[in-house]
């Protein structure tokens, strides 16, 4: 056997010294490889300290696999990235974001007794439901921390207090305009109920606005009251990132502040969409405006079908106003397609007019009459042939969506990645950016749901995750959610579609029921209108993958069954449970028709 060739055997000396040199001569030696995610994540770290660093792709380099066995016997680590901190092993990906968050990486780099301290140990940009949440557990936990929010007027000036959308603009005025919708009904109903009364009914939208905003404002003054409570810092100025773990405070009257920090959470939320065509922002609304407005809209046009635009159509009208809902295409985007039809359908039955396949995009807003309402007249094209609609209105509503605060926050200063087609924010499972110290929660994060008790859950988690010592993490599946339309529309879990993509029609058992609510029966209105079922998957034991419910106090149902279904729900499990009788919620314990039978599920009595 002839002797190996000896000019190719690695100059295993000659790369042990290699090696040492580059640890030696580097503050930060990182041995990566080019397309390894968690050299990118570690080089992603030092660059958002500012701290150079130097990187060897190992995959690049000619002696690359020996270098890698040369390290390997050095420090027993055969993986990358492979971090060396002024001549220390420090390891890999793991184990540098352990010595960064415990702080021995900052000592390894000599800038911690150099370095200025810190004026928080936490900065919350946006003072939402997630925002104040995160930050008031965060000062439990003994933090010194520092909430900033601000709200840019819209168009047409208005702003509102501390507490984000869900408390001024959203979940609370929806729903407090959506239940005096529904007493609207009630008092019809009364009638059949032997209530007797001469004088005509009339709704004051004056009165009612006035008692909300009151209400809203109570609830302002109850969260600065609760941050001052927890020795948090609030200021209603506009933060703006200058640099690494810096921004700049900017308040009403233009005065700067400037604010350092450990640790940064993103709450900014969302602001309503407008349609980008003349005359919207001149003259039309938003549900910010909505819900503070000082005068009746009159008629009104809802532009968009967002679940935005179907509850605040449905509140409108059940009030007693003439309404009309421009559609581009479907209803109620991302949830279960056959109950959000059954959603418009109901609302039409109840007056809210339908027009289908319109561009708002392609419409325009012309002002007739200025007045507190005025009138509009407003031009929109097909999107099925070259037909023109036209009409005046005194109020039009845009609500196509909802755009997310993240790009006037210098967000690109500090290098935190955004999607680039809708401004939201890519995190880990653990709300972390791709800047390590900045993390960010509620609306604002890309692919999650945009629910308040979603980012109220996310913000204390992640509070306790960063200073209490916890590991518990968000949990963003089977998250139940309620639409306020007039027949309330819940659910939780897959929407049929989504479960037929996920598992395969075949595997899955549809249950369904009509309803007739008892409350109902003596008005003699809306017979077999209410609808529920359950998506099952075959084989997982039947267990409950989608729960939808179309019904009166749709919401109170959904919370309860959700509980269950987070534990595991099945049919079997329902079919064991003992109905409450008469409600609506029993109609779940007594289903027994499959959508693959075909048979009828008109409901004749209770």
């Amino acid at each position: 056997m002839p002797p190996p060739d000896q000019t190719k055997l690695p100059d295993w000396d000659g790369l042990k010294l290699r090696v040492r040199t580059l640890i030696a001569s580097h503050r930060v030696m990182i041995f990566s490889k080019s397309y390894c995610p968690y050299c990118n994540k570690v080089k992603e770290l030092f660059r958002s300290m500012r701290v150079e660093y130097y990187a060897l792709e190992l995959d690049v380099t000619a002696d690359g696999p020996s270098i890698q066995q040369v390290l390997a016997e050095l420090t027993n680590q055969r993986t990358v990235p492979n971090v060396f901190v002024n001549g220390t092993h420090v390891g890999g990906c793991d184990s540098t974001y352990q010595a960064y968050h415990d702080g021995s990486l900052q000592k390894l780099l000599g800038d911690v007794e150099d370095a200025e301290p810190y004026d928080y140990d936490l900065i919350v940009i946006g003072g939402g439901s997630g925002g104040l949440a995160c930050s008031k557990e965060a000062a439990a936990l003994g933090k010194k921390v520092m909430v900033l929010d601000y709200v840019v007027p819209t168009p047409l000036g208005t702003s509102w207090g501390l507490g984000g959308t869900c408390v001024n603009v959203g979940c609370i005025p929806k729903k407090l305009m959506h239940q005096a919708a529904l007493l609207g009904q009630a008092l019809q109903d009364s009638r059949k109920y032997g209530w007797q009364y001469e004088e005509q009914v009339k709704h004051n939208w004056e009165v009612m606005v006035e008692a909300i905003q009151n209400y809203i404002g109570s609830l302002n003054w109850g969260y600065r009251v609760s941050l001052r409570e927890k020795s948090v810092t609030y200021l209603n100025s506009y933060g703006e990132f200058i640099e690494p773990h810096k921004i700049k405070a900017t308040n009403r009257r233009g005065q700067v502040t400037y604010h350092t920090a450990e640790t940064f959470v993103l709450a900014t939320g969302e602001r309503p969409r407008y349609l980008g065509i003349p005359g919207d922002k001149e003259y039309c609304i938003t549900s910010d405006d909505l819900f503070s407005l000082p005068y009746c809209p009159g008629k009104t046009l809802v532009v968009g079908a967002s679940y935005v635009a179907l509850e605040c159509a449905g509140f409108l009208a059940g009030l007693g106003l003439d309404v009309t809902v421009m559609v581009r295409s479907i209803l109620l985007r991302g949830f279960d397609q056959e109950m959000a039809e059954k959603v418009g359908a109901h609302m039409e039955t109840h007056g809210v007019k339908f027009i289908r396949k319109f561009v708002p995009v392609q419409a325009s807003v012309e002002q007739l009459e200025e007045g507190m309402p005025g009138r509009l007249k407003v031009t929109a094209k097909s999107t099925e042939g070259p037909e023109v609609f036209e009409e005046e209105y005194n109020t039009v509503l845009i609500a196509i969506g909802r755009d997310a605060c993240t790009r006037n926050i210098g967000l690109e200063t500090i290098g935190v990645k955004i999607n680039e087609k809708n401004g939201k924010v890519p995190v880990n499972d653990e709300e972390q950016t791709n800047v390590p110290y900045v993390y960010a929660i509620g609306d604002i994060l890309d692919g999650k749901l945009e629910l308040t008790p979603v980012a109220i859950q996310a913000g204390k988690l992640l509070a306790r995750r960063l200073y209490g010592g916890s590991s518990t993490k968000c949990d963003y599946i089977n998250v139940p959610t309620t639409v306020f339309t007039p027949l309330e529309y819940g659910s939780c879990g897959f929407a049929e579609e989504k479960a037929i993509e996920e598992y395969g029609k075949q595997n899955l058992e549809v249950y369904h029921s009509l309803f007739w609510p008892l409350e109902w029966t003596v008005p003699g209105r809306d017979n077999n209108t209410c609808y529920a079922k359950i998506i099952c998957s075959k084989h997982d034991n039947n267990r409950v993958i989608g729960f939808h419910v179309l019904g009166p106090n749709a919401g109170e149902v959904t919370q309860g069954f959700a509980a269950a279904i987070k534990c595991g729900l099945t049919k079997e499990l329902l079919d064991e449970t003992i109905g409450i009788h008469p409600t609506c919620g029993e109609v779940f314990t007594t289903m027994d028709i499959t959508k693959s039978s075909g048979q009828d599920i008109t409901q004749r009595g209770c």
